[in-house]
């Protein structure tokens, strides 16, 4: 789009902005007439672990909120010399599951308690067999089970449970909603009815019962809405919670808000039967949409939704880019010792160009990329761990292709058992964030390690904000009766199809190869944990 054009549609509030909450970043993308993004802005930002929580105080997420927004403002003034005052609609999305809960007066009751905090296994394990139902141990209601079984002091005074992508829609609009995808990491979704699950609400009631507390479950869950749906307008208070400065004028429509999983999702035009998408950053999941029902109940498979609530194969793993980006600084701290430099992203490049040329099964070196728990692998706590053995062929190109392999390891022991178990199929897998930014090295590597043709458009590196403003401007511009599928198939991505590469059958047996390995030197890791 030309200049004017966008000009044009910064004037008439032809834009829409999705900003999302994601673990080490704010992001915050505007989009035009055309989808594509004209502005945007960021704000780092990193959860703490305290008293052995992980979690974000409330204020950091208002403070980083106005600071991505004002670096965005500021881009538009810049790029286009006008003022950002007028928005055509907004989408705000976040990291799926946790627990922010509050009480009638909307005090916080408990610290925020993210994705990322394997305390719950005792409520998850119970839930999964009352429902016969993976209920995972970051959802939401495995927390609010957790908190019962814990008799913590706070239950009977929450009246309201929500997740932090709809903390954020709530005080700017008022409405306590979640889109359907969102509100799946919540508790399980009745695809037929897109709603939470009556008949398992009716089980987890009984649980309140026995305890005697003084609600039932959909008494302080958030009403559940489709993508497209209305949640609401940006209130006076809401316009200024975002832009402190008063420029940005309130009354703009909002998407309902959704988890980075749906955002990651439409961000890739993969919300059909047959698609699917591979998120990898700080974690890594994989979306696959399904065409039936799964046949059997997997704690490594999580059952959510698209956008528009169709059932979706999920498998997340908690860790992924936060130890290899750990050695990327360190490889930079020792070019900066002997008086050189190098701009992070070309280090990220070279190193990842370097791993494209190591042996396909890592020359005998191995790594361990977790910071945190990992149910997927069985993990409760997380240790960093790289491993070799004695003759190990100890080069640069292999060190680096162990340390992407370790970014996928886990994500294969899940969907091994989706292609193997289930024989699920898939004509491809969307790839975007932060491991798909170098050219070709990551998607090739993810297309071997998953046996599929993986894509990555040239929006991969935008992710999920704006998937969050693509769900915005279908909330604003979707025809009477337009799927979302439709909607992004003809109207956003058109004949824009990315790049596809193939699994190379040399890669493939080296990425098996290297997970043989792996999987066996799993007993180090849960060692180390014991151990140190």
């Amino acid at each position: 789009m030309d200049i004017l054009s966008i000009k044009s549609d910064i004037k008439e509030g032809r834009t829409a902005l999705g900003i999302e909450f994601g673990s080490t970043r704010i992001k915050a993308v505007l989009i035009g007439s055309d989808y594509s993004p004209i502005a945007s802005g960021s704000h780092d930002w990193e959860n703490k672990l305290v008293d052995g929580v992980w979690t974000y105080d409330l204020s950091s997420v208002w403070e980083g909120l106005q600071d991505a927004y004002a670096k965005l403002r500021e881009s538009v003034d810049a790029s286009y010399g006008l003022p950002l005052t007028k928005i055509g609609s907004i989408g705000f999305s976040a990291m799926m599951h946790g627990y922010l809960v509050f009480d009638k007066d909307d005090n916080q009751l408990a610290e925020f308690r993210t994705w990322r905090n394997t305390m719950t296994g005792e409520a998850a394990d119970a839930l999964t067999k009352l429902f016969s139902f993976n209920i995972p141990q970051r959802w939401s209601i495995a927390h609010l089970y957790q908190a019962i079984l814990n008799n913590e002091a706070h239950v009977p005074s929450i009246s309201f449970l929500t997740t932090l992508a709809g903390y954020v829609h709530w005080k700017l609009t008022g409405k306590k909603v979640l889109g359907v995808g969102e509100a799946s990491g919540v508790f399980p979704i009745d695809s037929e009815t897109c709603d939470y699950d009556g008949t398992m609400v009716d089980k987890f009631n009984v649980l309140l019962a026995q305890r005697n507390l003084p609600f039932k479950l959909t008494d302080i869950l958030p009403t559940v809405l489709n993508a497209g749906d209305d949640a609401g307008t940006l209130t006076p208070e809401g316009a200024l919670l975002i832009d402190p400065t008063g420029t940005l004028e309130a009354g703009s429509p909002l998407a309902p808000p959704e988890g980075d999983a749906g955002t990651g999702m439409a961000a890739t035009n993969s919300v059909a039967p047959r698609t699917g998408n591979v998120s990898a950053g700080t974690s890594i999941f994989s979306m696959v949409v399904l065409e039936k029902p799964l046949e059997g109940v997997y704690p490594e498979i999580d059952m959510v939704t698209t956008p528009t609530g169709k059932p979706v194969a999920m498998v997340h793993c908690n860790n992924c880019c936060s130890d290899l980006d750990s050695w990327v600084a360190l490889f930079k701290n020792v070019i900066e010792a002997v008086g050189a430099k190098v701009s992070t992203p070309a280090l990220y490049d070279a190193l990842y160009f370097a791993a494209e040329k190591g042996d396909v099964d890592c020359g005998g070196l191995l790594s361990f990329n977790n910071l945190s728990g990992e149910p997927v692998a069985g993990l409760d706590s997380g240790r960093p761990l790289f491993v070799r053995k004695p003759d190990a062929k100890v080069t640069l190109s292999n060190f680096m292709r162990a340390q992407l392999y370790a970014t996928m390891a886990t994500l294969k022991i899940g969907m091994d058992i989706l292609f193997e178990k289930e024989n699920v199929t898939l004509d491809t897998l969307l790839g975007h964030g932060g491991l798909f930014k170098t050219e070709r090295v990551g998607q090739q590597l993810m297309a071997n390690a998953m046996n599929t043709p993986v894509t990555v458009m040239a929006t991969a590196g935008e992710g999920g904000a704006w998937g969050m403003a693509l769900l915005a401007a279908y909330r604003l511009n979707k025809a009477d009766g337009e799927k979302l599928e439709d909607f992004l198939a003809n109207s956003v991505f058109g004949q824009n199809a990315g790049s596809t590469l193939a699994p190379i059958e040399e890669g493939v047996k080296g990425f098996n190869d290297y997970m043989k390995s792996y999987k066996t030197a799993l007993a180090i890791e849960k060692a180390a944990t014991e151990s140190f």
